[in-house]
């Protein structure tokens, strides 16, 4: 069995979380990747902290299966070098600061230009063009730009949603599309230009809620553990202090939750509760209705009573209880890789076939891979040591 991605070559100049990410996804798919990075610093992201027995958590994330090159290809040694690199690869991919990859020459656009079987993919804050896009873009700037944060939260207390939507977002555009390019690649042996903005993949996200202003001209406030197209769904509290996420998404479900769960004939042979939008327009009553039954039993017996009635539901937990959960380690998703202070945790990818071996090589030091990758493209030590004389490596 080989990976599906085995035999490509992704060439990554990354930072932070979305590209990483993408990248992270390609390695984790068989693809082989080299992360070009600054001598001396690397990746901001290897600084974030040192949680992870003395890695950061971050990159400890978002970086296995990843090669490190350190290189400072502004030097004419170093962009010979580089040249050749990009002369094996069958992807590259960037997410430098606004115009940086362009000065660079290394924009998508350049390099399919000069190599034309390539697949090349810009990441950026808000693609080209408009008003914005010489901005610096993080995860909580385009969250709160494109009304991420609107939706999030309670009403007039908005929130940024805890996992970085944009970032991960932005790097799960990039790789569909990359993988879509190397089919089309196949067929025509052309590459592709690509470029994935951070803000139209935020706005994509919530497509719900802007049509919905769009057309009603109004738009439906937050509304915390809560959802406000169906009702009632949200979190209730139990009997032994934890909490209790039920939903109703239709009106069979709704019917189960009246009559087999809650046993209140009242609610359901109200006619004025028989539709979801009727039930979103009373939701302060029936979530008062299923938060007094809830409060009346543990979270065990509301969980199986769900189950039983086929009503959806979840326990509230903290992150440090899903560390341990059971739905995890019954599955043995938590596995280990290598890394520059020994073995760390790292959760196996969220694609499984039993025909895909998941490669699971380490997290890489600054420039671990330097000198193996120069001697690969055929520079000898003497040509090395050069590089190095002039500050390149």
């Amino acid at each position: 069995m080989t990976s599906p991605l085995a035999g490509i070559t992704v060439v990554a100049f990354e930072q932070a979380v979305a590209a990483p990410y993408c990248t992270r996804l390609l390695g984790d798919l068989g693809a082989r990747v080299i992360k070009v990075e600054r001598p001396g610093s690397g990746d901001p992201a290897r600084h974030y902290d040192t949680a992870a027995n003395g890695v950061a958590t971050h990159f400890a994330w978002l970086n296995r299966n990843k090669e490190s090159l350190t290189l400072d290809f502004k030097t004419a040694g170093g962009r010979a070098a580089l040249d050749r690199l990009f002369d094996q690869a069958d992807v590259v991919v960037q997410n430098l600061a606004p115009g940086a990859a362009r000065q660079l020459g290394i924009d998508a656009k350049s390099l399919v230009s000069a190599r034309p079987a390539l697949v090349a993919v810009d990441m950026s804050g808000y693609g080209t063009g408009g008003p914005l896009d010489h901005r610096r873009a993080y995860d909580l700037l385009v969250q709160a730009e494109a009304g991420a944060c609107a939706i999030t939260g309670e009403d007039g207390h908005p929130v940024k949603p805890g996992p970085l939507v944009a970032d991960v977002g932005n790097g799960l555009q990039a790789a569909v599309s990359i993988l879509a390019a190397l089919v089309a690649r196949r067929t025509s042996g052309e590459g592709a230009a690509i470029e994935v903005g951070m803000f139209d993949t935020v706005a994509d996200f919530i497509g719900f809620a802007l049509l919905h202003a769009r057309y009603t001209g109004q738009e439906r406030p937050p509304i915390g553990m809560s959802s406000p197209v169906v009702a009632p769904y949200g979190a209730y509290p139990t009997r032994d202090g934890h909490t209790v996420v039920l939903g109703t998404t239709n009106d069979a479900e709704w019917r189960r939750l009246a009559g087999t769960m809650l046993s209140r004939p009242d609610l359901l042979n109200d006619e004025t509760l028989a539709t979801n939008e009727q039930r979103c327009a009373q939701r302060a009553r029936l979530d008062e209705a299923v938060a007094t039954w809830t409060s009346t039993l543990d979270l065990a017996d509301v969980m199986s009573r769900a189950d039983a009635a086929g009503i959806g539901s979840g326990a509230y937990r903290r992150v440090v209880d899903v560390v341990e959960h059971p739905q995890l380690t019954a599955r043995q998703r938590w596995q280990q890789v290598d890394s520059p202070t020994g073995p760390l945790a790292s959760l196996l990818p969220p694609f499984v076939s039993e025909g895909w071996p998941v490669p699971l090589r380490a997290v890489p030091a600054l420039g671990e891979h330097t000198g193996a990758i120069l001697t690969e493209l055929g520079l000898s030590g003497e040509e090395q040591v050069a590089l190095r004389d002039a500050g390149a490596l």
